[in-house]
């Protein structure tokens, strides 16, 4: 009997389509072919209607309820400026870690990445250990449960926190940690924050790497902050060769040089006050530049280390960097850098000049620059002159050709031969083999 009730489907079209309530329905004509008794076989042609209803997958259903995400990392520092943020920024986008990044969030005092699977957000806290100094605490909060299949949901937050330090800060060591890194003197300025703290000595040129753990464990603060800045004009200045070395002491710095200067306010030229001071800047200063620097004589340090220390041992002025035109620097800027696509609450009026110093360091720092990838910016025309004071510049040798993926004669995005011409011009990869180049015909 079951052989006597096969159909074989002869052809099919569809009729119309309409929709009702949200749902699609569709009208289709099925032709039926029947084979009756003594080989006679029947056609005949029926109607059939289909409704088609919409259900989402979980993971769409989730992103419709805004609670897509099962773990975030929460990345902040305790500091006024950005630096190390910015920086921070610039490897994220080298090594492609926002790949996984389901949103990200600029706040205040921070970054919120937010992911869709913990172990993405692991990964993230791991990369964050490996390029600045951080410490973290993990927790995780139930959402729901099925106590049949005996499943759990949770979201997961990682809470990172870096050093509160960043470049171009004055810090004062504690006794005990200055001693352990060669006996140099606890007023020191941080000049780079990477995987560790630089610190050099001012007064002998002496350097130290201070890691994570290290930090952690005896704790320094920032003396002022950027806004506390003030303009220096270079009196008199002279190198200071013959240093003298303590026993025990740590390593020299070999790109600076040590000199003694006396300085005096650009807001009081109508007096004859002046400061003399120690430096590591002895190899950029002449008498007449404009410097910047912090005038610890007549601030309020409010530090634990400094009110221990003789009032002979603090010196009266701490100079950072040399001062140059920031109009005419901006103007022959020839380069760019990319940035995240973020979320941006609360901006402050003040991120546009801490960018600024971010950049000025990328062009005074070669160490810092050399893992960032710079951008050449063909709106910006390249200068023969060199009328800038002496201001340091990034090379075109440094810069990378920014990559567009446009459209080529087909009408078709580039070629993967077109993008691999751009990574043999630039020396990404040590060896390039071409799997497949996209036919045009």
């Amino acid at each position: 009997m079951e052989e006597d009730f096969k159909l074989n489907i002869e052809g099919s079209s569809f009729k119309k389509t309409m929709l009702l309530n949200r749902n699609e329905r569709m009208k289709e004509c099925d032709g039926f072919l029947r084979q009756v008794m003594n080989g006679a076989i029947l056609q005949q042609v029926f109607v059939v209607d289909y409704v088609v209803q919409p259900q989402m997958c979980g993971d769409c259903h989730r992103v419709e309820a805004k609670d897509f995400w099962k773990a975030v990392v929460q990345v902040r520092q305790k500091t006024l400026h950005k630096k190390t943020f910015y920086y921070l920024e610039q490897l994220i986008l080298k090594y492609g870690m926002y790949q996984n990044t389901l949103r990200i969030k600029d706040i205040h005092d921070g970054l919120d990445f937010y992911y869709s699977s913990k172990q993405h957000a692991q990964k993230m806290v791991e990369f964050l250990q490996c390029t600045v100094p951080t410490r973290y605490k993990a927790s995780q909060r139930l959402i729901s449960q099925d106590v049949h299949s005996n499943t759990y949901n949770y979201k997961s937050t990682f809470s990172v926190e870096i050093v509160p330090i960043c470049k171009d800060n004055v810090v004062c060591l504690s006794p005990k940690l200055a001693q352990s890194l060669g006996n140099m003197n606890q007023i020191c300025v941080c000049i780079r924050v990477t995987s560790v703290i630089h610190l050099i000595d001012p007064n002998t040129l002496q350097v130290a790497d201070i890691d994570g753990n290290t930090f952690w464990s005896h704790p320094f603060n920032s003396l002022c902050h950027p806004k506390q800045l003030e303009e220096f004009i270079v009196m008199e200045c002279s190198i200071v060769r013959d240093l003298k070395r303590n026993a025990g002491a740590g390593m020299i710095s070999k790109k600076h040089t040590l000199g003694e200067v006396w300085v005096q306010k650009t807001s009081e030229m109508n007096t004859d006050k002046q400061y003399f001071c120690r430096t590591h800047l002895g190899h950029l200063l002449n008498p007449g530049d404009l410097v910047l620097g912090f005038d610890l004589a007549n601030c309020n340090l409010n530090d634990e280390h400094v009110n221990k220390m003789k009032s002979d041992r603090v010196p009266d002025v701490v100079l950072i960097k040399k001062s140059y035109d920031r109009t005419k620097r901006q103007r022959r800027r020839n380069w760019k850098l990319k940035e995240l696509a973020r979320d941006r609450e609360n901006m402050d009026t003040d991120d546009e000049r801490q960018y600024q110093d971010f950049l000025e360091d990328l062009e005074e720092d070669e160490a810092i620059r050399k893992n960032v990838n710079i951008y050449r910016d063909s709106t910006i025309p390249v200068e023969g002159d060199t009328d800038d004071e002496g201001a340091p510049r990034i090379s075109l040798a440094e810069m990378l050709e920014d990559l567009h993926i446009s459209q080529d004669a087909t009408g078709e995005e580039g070629s993967v031969l077109e993008i691999s011409r751009w990574m043999m011009l630039h020396g990404r990869v040590d060896q390039l083999k071409l799997i497949a180049i996209k036919s045009r015909h």
